[in-house]
């Protein structure tokens, strides 16, 4: 009788929360309807009543939140109109869902085992950013005389280095079981399949004058990236045929954070093929490959054009010892040959473009100029401030552009701040690597290796700042805690392959 009466006052508490959210958003939508500004209320309402959900049903907010993730900057500027408040809509997703999900994970033994070895290394880092957060952000903000807020953008920088760290955490809990990892493997092979379809018919549109691009557009618009240039999907967009230039951003904001997904699909992608027990998936894994290196050679991202076949043929080295995989490797290695040489005018136009920009400017060069320059305009040992920086701080002042992630971040909390970080990421690596080694199951460690060479790749990338945007920023943290959930699925009943074909 006693368990009936609390498990009454339970489903009474969830239900007056949820009523409390549906009160709160509907105040929030008359408040903007009243102040003249109803599109801000309907946003606002629509995201209270999100965070509520969110919170009740952690879970399945964070699935949404993975989901929407990739298609974020097309729903920004197809629907929102490129409103401010549409780029924290992920956010909205994944906050409330992760006080959700640590309030009803009463035994958290088995994670804190595994990752208490990131323990220091973010005490250390959060400490050092603290430090920089009171003793320069602070004091720039008191004598700051020009419109900026160091201390917002500080807040920016704090959330951008620690917001999805997180994420190790809700992939820890979210991968209850073989299932949910099947469905996770799965169902970013479905996104994958359609972002690069959509981005695909972007590219047809723009070649058959469907959309202009950027060719009725002058001055810097004409040869750089631009929202005046956007075309059905995403955002930013340079498409010029008569200089030769293209950047497609796919599904999303910014071209060069396309390239980015492609670089993690790639990884993504090849996991689910090599891993998952049914040849359904297995062929859309192989088909997903294929979109991703037809959109690699078509969408003018150097970046993704350097790494995604390199990516590529080395997971198909490294998963040879698995005897299993060779039906995948064989129809893997088809498939691209088949691609490429069907494409060899595209593939050389894309390859020249590659070596001119390298000659132009050659990466390892161009870092050594950043760190250079960065270190003759440091202001003290702990850096410049955190956030000023950090390009999604613009909002609330000028941040430095600074294109090397680890020169970003000298830049901002200083030499120990990269100490901090290095830690981080190597301790990050070495406890995956760990999880990856102690795997039996070949599916599963194919998977497992696939997710840490990412981590590995991503961890001391040095070039760009992935680990500051989506989509790298997000995946970069929950692939490492379903890595760190493996050898716990691997004890479990059921494996992957007692799935059957």
């Amino acid at each position: 009788m006693a368990k009936v009466e609390l498990k009454a006052i339970a489903l009474s508490l969830r239900q007056r929360e949820l009523i409390l959210g549906v009160i709160l958003a509907l105040v929030a939508g008359a408040t903007g309807y009243l102040l003249g500004r109803p599109l801000l209320g309907i946003i606002s309402a629509i995201g209270i009543f999100t965070m509520a959900i969110g919170y009740q049903y952690p879970q399945l907010s964070l699935w949404l939140f993975l989901l929407y993730m990739p298609f974020a900057g097309t729903v920004t500027y197809n629907l929102g109109q490129g409103h401010g408040l549409f780029h924290l809509v992920k956010d909205i997703f994944y906050f409330p869902a992760l006080i959700g999900l640590i309030h009803i994970t009463k035994n958290t033994r088995s994670f804190r085992a595994i990752a208490s070895p990131l323990k220091w290394p973010l005490l250390f880092l959060g400490a050092i950013c603290l430090l920089c957060f009171l003793f320069t952000n602070l004091p720039a903000q008191i004598v700051l005389q020009r419109r900026a807020y160091p201390l917002l953008m500080g807040l920016v920088g704090f959330k951008t280095l620690f917001g999805y760290i997180p994420l190790i955490f809700c992939a820890y809990y979210l991968i209850r079981d073989r299932r949910s990892l099947l469905f996770f493997t799965r169902s970013h092979t479905v996104v994958i399949l359609a972002c690069c379809s959509l981005a695909f018919i972007q590219y047809l549109m723009l070649i058959h004058g469907i959309c202009p691009g950027s060719q009725n557009l002058t001055g810097e618009h004409a040869v750089r990236a631009s929202l005046g240039a956007r075309c059905f999907v995403g955002g930013s967009l340079l498409f010029n045929p008569e200089l030769s230039l293209i950047r497609l951003p796919g599904t999303f904001v910014a071209p060069w954070q396309w390239g980015w997904f492609l670089i993690s699909g790639s990884f993504l992608a090849f996991a689910a093929g090599a891993s998952d027990p049914k040849r359904l998936w297995r062929c859309l894994s192989l088909i997903a490959i294929a979109l991703l290196v037809v959109m690699t050679v078509i969408s003018g991202q150097r970046t993704a054009l350097g790494f995604v076949p390199m990516i590529l043929v080395f997971l198909q080295i490294f998963t040879t010892t698995h005897k299993k995989l060779q039906p995948f490797e064989l129809g893997l290695a088809v498939f691209l040959v088949i691609l490429l040489l069907s494409n060899l005018d595209k593939v050389q136009q894309q390859l020249d473009s590659f070596i001119n920009r390298w000659n132009a400017s050659p990466p390892p060069a161009f870092m050594m100029e950043q760190f250079i320059w960065v270190i003759n305009n440091l202001n003290s040992w702990l850096g410049n401030g955190i956030g000023t920086a950090t390009n999604s701080s613009r909002f609330f002042g000028y941040p430095r552009l600074i294109e090397t992630y680890y020169a970003k971040v000298l830049y901002e909390i200083g030499p120990f701040g990269v100490l901090g970080v290095l830690a981080l990421v190597t301790t990050l690596s070495y406890i995956t690597f760990k999880a990856y080694r102690s795997l039996q199951d070949p599916n599963l460690r194919a998977l497992g290796l696939c997710l840490w060479l990412f981590v590995l790749f991503i961890s001391y990338f040095p070039y760009y700042y992935p680990l500051d945007v989506d989509p790298v920023a997000v995946y970069y943290w929950f692939f490492a805690g379903v890595l760190l959930k493996l050898p716990h699925l691997e004890r479990g009943k059921k494996g992957v392959g007692e799935e059957g074909n």
